[in-house]
C-alpha cells in the first residue's frame, strides 16, 4: 500500500489527470440518460394517475410480466411508434426496460421527438421485482 502512495507522490500529474478523467466519466454517465426514478417513486406517480409506463422490452418479456397499465413499445420501434404517446404528453412518461441499461436510449429518442417529461425507471423491471412490487401476466 505504501508503494501506491509513493507512486502517487512521484507521479502527481498523472494521478491528477486520472482522477479528473474518472470524475468526468462519472458525471457524463450520470447525465447521459436523463433523470431516473425509483420503483417507489414510480408507484406514487402511477397511483395518482400522473404517469404512464412505457415498457421497451420485446413482446415475449412483456407478456411474462409487466407493470399494470404499461404500454409495450420495443426499443427498436420507439421512434416510429412515438406518436402513440401523444395523448400522454401532459403526464410523466416512465421508460422501463429489463435491467435499466437500455432505457437511456429510449429517453433520448423520446426527448428528440418532443417529449419533455420523460424519466427512466432506475434498475428496470429487475429492480421493480426486487422491491416486491406486482407484475401483471397476460
Amino acid at each position: 500500500m505504501e508503494r501506491v502512495f509513493e507512486f502517487a507522490v512521484n507521479h502527481y500529474i498523472l494521478v491528477s489527470l486520472f482522477v479528473a478523467f474518472l470524475l468526468a466519466i462519472l458525471v457524463l454517465e450520470s447525465r447521459r440518460g436523463g433523470a431516473k426514478i425509483s420503483a417507489q417513486g414510480a408507484v406514487n406517480l402511477i397511483n395518482r394517475d400522473e404517469a404512464v409506463v412505457v415498457d421497451i422490452r420485446d413482446r415475449k418479456d412483456f407478456n411474462e410480466g409487466r407493470i399494470t397499465g404499461a404500454i409495450n413499445i420495443p426499443l427498436n420501434s420507439i421512434k416510429s411508434r412515438a406518436s402513440e404517446l401523444k395523448k400522454f404528453k401532459d403526464k410523466q412518461i416512465i421508460v422501463a426496460d429489463k435491467m435499466g441499461q437500455h432505457s437511456a436510449m429510449a429517453v433520448k429518442q423520446l426527448k428528440a421527438e418532443g417529449y419533455t417529461n420523460v424519466v427512466r425507471l432506475n434498475g428496470g423491471i429487475a429492480d421493480w421485482k426486487g422491491s416486491n412490487l406486482p407484475l401483471v401476466k397476460k
